[in-house]
């Protein structure tokens, strides 16, 4: 504030004024405030213009006093003339200054374009003494819309000035208090304003004491600016009211939108777990269709072994064949040896030789028996060897067995896992879903029109998640029938693979029915084998049992899964019922509250009506007593004296 007083200063020297010393220790006390008080400090016309300039673009001051300052009406234009493009001030104070004709018009140019000013105090002036200039303050009161408070008292204001004041305030809409206090208006003029009111409710507060205005046009002026009071209490309820409504509307936008954007994020993070469990799944059946090539692989290998083994098998009963051949040509060798040794008895010699060929046969047939036990030896050493190798083919295929069933078991723990996040991210979406539902309701119970867009969309979103869960689970029932078409396939592999088994055995069986009985320890242990391989089928069997057990209880898994979606889709139905009832309800509601609104709204009209009517009724009683008063003036003795009057 300081830089005030400065420029104040700088721009009495440039005008060749000297500074007034009286202003300068108030400019000085304003430091740091928003109001500037010049009260009692007679100002001269210099300064008056001085501060008129620095009050134009001023910035700090919001009050300016500058009562009983003794104002020219030079100094006054000056002065009101700087505060016409003034943006900050909001209180002025013009009190007992003696404004008359260019103080008046000054005043109304400073209504007229001054856009900030809200109260502003006139008392003890003569701004009613000149009717035109009077005028021109009223012209520039009804075009001005930003005051609130005008204090008039004590200026001189008669019944015409008064019916000037009633056209501003008929073009007015934003002064609510005027103080007439201590004027001249008369009867005439308090009819003015009275009739004023009618077309003006903003006006609150209109004091008439002191001019000389009949009581009952004082309290039909009371009981107009009770009801213009009435009215704008109304009217800033309403306004309240609609403030709170719309934030509370924008705040609903703002959680509606904040709980969209939350669903669709959600809805993408199911995408993506969907996309992942998809994923998952393909790279489950792939690690399975591995699994069901190694073990074709196994499978092959085992095959390829038994034909082996056929194949020694075979070798070894066309040895003993041809061992049998040689001991019948062996045996025939003898007959015949025995005959001629019948035949050449008489001859010694040929008897020795006989006998030394009989010497030599035996010793050729001994040498055969030993070849015929080291063959037996053989054949037994390679039984033996077959035996250790099929029974570590056994424990070898036992062990691919039982790493498949952990692989299965584990595959199977897998899929109820995933199957049970599915059933919590349902169970936490039908929340959200819940939520949003109660969200709805009480948007229903607030804003009309916002509740029937909200349920547009709250609409459209339950048919958006209702079609979006109805394709993931036919997507889930999908992959699960795939699923279960691929174990079915499995199963059919596994029961024709278990028939060509049971044909290879059975033309083992066949083969080993084959055999002489020089082999019967052979065929009692390929008894054993098939015995072994007997309950390797029913261990097959009751695998392939265990299988269907377990499908049998998926296929269950599946059929309660969606049972619980048919239940929930029965609880979404009950949801939109729910809906529908509550916005049937609020539709009945709204109804009641229109009907209400109408009902109070007749009221209101009954209740002008009335004041209407007590108005017509004031006015006719007003008429009738200024009749009485003409007929007794007329008829008293003065009577005669009034025309010349």
């Amino acid at each position: 504030m300081d830089a005030f007083r400065q420029s104040y200063t700088r721009l009495c020297k440039e005008s060749g004024a000297e500074p007034q010393e009286s202003i300068l220790p108030r400019l000085e006390e304003a430091t740091g405030r928003n109001r500037l008080d010049l009260a009692t400090q007679s100002l001269s016309v210099d300064s008056c213009g001085i501060l008129g300039k620095l009050l134009q673009d001023d910035l700090q001051f919001t009050e300016l006093i500058l009562n009983d300052c003794m104002l020219s009406e030079e100094g006054a234009k000056l002065l009101l003339h700087g505060l016409c493009s003034n943006t900050v001030v909001k209180f002025l104070n013009l009190k007992g200054n003696n404004m008359r004709t260019v103080g008046a018009e000054a005043l109304g140019k400073l209504l007229r374009q001054n856009k900030t000013i809200q109260r502003l105090s006139l008392e003890w002036n003569n701004l009613g003494v000149w009717e035109e200039s009077f005028t021109i303050f009223c012209e520039g009161l009804g075009a001005n819309h930003y005051l609130q408070m005008l204090d008039l008292r004590n200026n001189q204001i008669n019944h015409q000035g008064a019916g000037e004041l009633a056209m501003a305030l008929k073009a007015n809409s934003s002064l609510q208090e005027l103080d007439l206090r201590w004027n001249n208006i008369g009867l005439l003029g308090g009819r003015a304003l009275l009739n004023c009111l009618h077309s003006n409710r903003t006006v609150r507060q209109l004091e008439l004491a002191g001019n000389n205005v009949p009581s009952d046009i004082l309290k039909a002026v009371d009981q107009a600016m009770e009801h213009n009071q009435e009215r704008q209490n109304i009217l800033s309820k309403n306004r309240n009211m609609t403030k709170i409504l719309s934030k509370e509307v924008m705040c609903l936008k703002e959680e509606k939108a904040k709980q969209f954007l939350d669903l669709m994020d959600t809805i993408d993070k199911q995408r993506e777990e969907i996309n992942q469990s998809n994923r998952v799944s393909a790279a489950r059946v792939g690690r399975l269709q591995e699994a069901l090539n190694e073990r074709y692989s196994v499978m092959n290998s085992l095959k390829a072994k038994l034909q082996m083994t056929e194949a020694a098998l075979a070798l070894s009963e066309q040895k003993v064949c041809s061992l049998g051949e040689l001991l019948s040509t062996a045996k025939e060798e003898q007959t015949k040896l025995v005959v001629n040794q019948a035949k050449e008895f008489h001859q010694h010699k040929k008897v020795d030789e006989l006998e030394r060929r009989c010497k030599i046969q035996q010793e050729q047939l001994f040498q055969v028996k030993e070849e015929l036990t080291h063959t037996t030896a053989e054949m037994k050493l390679r039984a033996v060897q077959a035996e250790e190798r099929l029974e570590n083919e056994k424990k070898r295929f036992k062990q691919i067995l039982s790493d498949a069933e952990s692989l299965r078991m584990k595959e199977v723990g897998q899929i109820t896992q995933h199957m049970e996040t599915n059933e919590h991210a349902l169970q936490d979406r039908i929340q959200r879903l819940e939520a949003i539902r109660i969200g709805l309701e009480e948007e229903l119970s607030q804003v009309k029109a916002a509740a029937f867009i909200e349920r547009g969309k709250i609409e459209e979103e339950v048919i958006r998640a209702k079609n979006q869960t109805r394709l993931e689970e036919q997507q889930r029932l999908e992959q699960m029938e795939e699923k279960l078409r691929l174990m079915m396939q499995s199963r059919d592999e596994a029961q024709n693979y278990c028939l060509q088994q049971k044909q290879a055995v059975a033309e083992a069986h066949a083969k080993e029915g084959q055999l002489s009985l020089q082999v019967e320890g052979l065929k009692r242990r390929l008894e054993d084998l098939q015995q072994e391989l007997g309950s390797k089928e029913q261990e097959k069997v009751s695998e392939v049992n265990k299988v269907r057990v377990e499908l049998q209880e998926q296929i269950g898994h599946l059929e309660a899964e969606r049972t619980a979606q048919e239940g929930l889709r029965g609880k979404i139905a009950a949801l939109e019922r729910q809906l529908k009832v509550l916005s049937s309800n609020h539709r009945e509601a709204l109804l009641d509250k229109e009907g209400e609104i109408s009902s109070l709204l007749e009221k209101l009209r009954v209740r002008e009506a009335e004041i209407s009517r007590m108005r017509e009724e004031e006015a006719q009683r007003a008429s009738f007593l200024q009749n009485a008063i003409l007929t007794y003036v007329q008829g008293s003795p003065l009577g005669s004296l009034s025309p010349k009057k």
